[in-house]
């Protein structure tokens, strides 16, 4: 039976969303206390269940508002689930929101120890590998210059370089496949394949390329309105959601 790296149990995440559209203080107030101020709530997973294999690379798909983001989050640590669990079993690094932490005051230097860190990555562990950061990044130039005389293309580009140098046990991809330039998207995307091969490594991938999705992926995830619409062979699930996207 193969080893699970990460199991999500009947994970429903809720919102609160302020339908007054309240942006001062004293306004909220009023509302409150005269009884107008209104909180709906957004359900944004609704009682998602699955497991990705050792070895396996998962696909996620859907559209925009799926919660195809908040599960990503939720299995990283960095949302608590409404209800549910996610457990992960091993080593764990988000590609979430690339660039996290960044102090744009400091230098492209200081903050690989900066990101690292924030990424879970110890100072003893990232010292010697600053160098090969600095190499893959291909800002030599500009590394002692501080962040905010960065390109975003730069900064993507940096923290990429961070944010690869290791080889967890369980790796999770949102969509950042296209940092930097036509250069650099070859080289990222080598990287990721080079990561996502990893025979005994796990890896959830988000991507709206269904062609990436059929090259990269194991299984895929179909997610509609925060539920889980179908799951299965990468090519079946990419076809039927190619197909309905046609069909509309």
């Amino acid at each position: 039976m193969e080893k699970a790296m990460v199991e999500v149990q009947h994970v429903t995440m809720d919102f609160r969303r302020d339908c007054n559209r309240t942006t001062h203080l004293k306004e909220f107030a009023v509302n409150l206390l005269t009884g107008r101020h209104h909180i709906e709530k957004f359900r944004a997973l609704d009682d998602v269940t699955l497991t990705v294999p050792q070895g396996c690379v998962m696909g996620l798909i859907g559209p925009n508002g799926a919660g195809k983001s908040t599960l990503l989050k939720v299995i990283s640590g960095i949302y608590r689930p409404s209800g549910g669990q996610a457990l992960v079993h091993g080593s764990l690094v988000p590609m979430l929101e690339l660039g996290s932490g960044f102090d744009a005051d400091l230098t492209g230097r200081e903050n690989i120890l900066l990101n690292g860190a924030i990424l879970g990555y110890s100072k003893a562990f990232l010292l010697p590998k600053v160098e090969q950061i600095i190499d893959y990044s291909e800002l030599r130039d500009f590394i002692d210059m501080p962040l905010k005389t960065y390109s975003s293309g730069m900064l993507a580009r940096l923290a990429f370089s961070i944010a690869s140098v290791v080889e967890p046990d369980v790796l999770i991809v949102d969509e950042i496949l296209s940092v930097g330039d036509e250069h650099f998207q070859r080289k990222s995307r080598a990287r990721m394949l080079e990561l996502m091969k990893g025979s005994s490594r796990a890896v959830i991938f988000v991507s709206h390329n269904l062609q990436q999705l059929r090259e990269m992926c194991d299984r895929v995830i179909w997610l509609d309105h925060g539920r889980i619409r179908m799951q299965g062979a990468a090519g079946e699930v990419c076809d039927a959601y190619e197909r309905e996207a046609a069909a509309t």
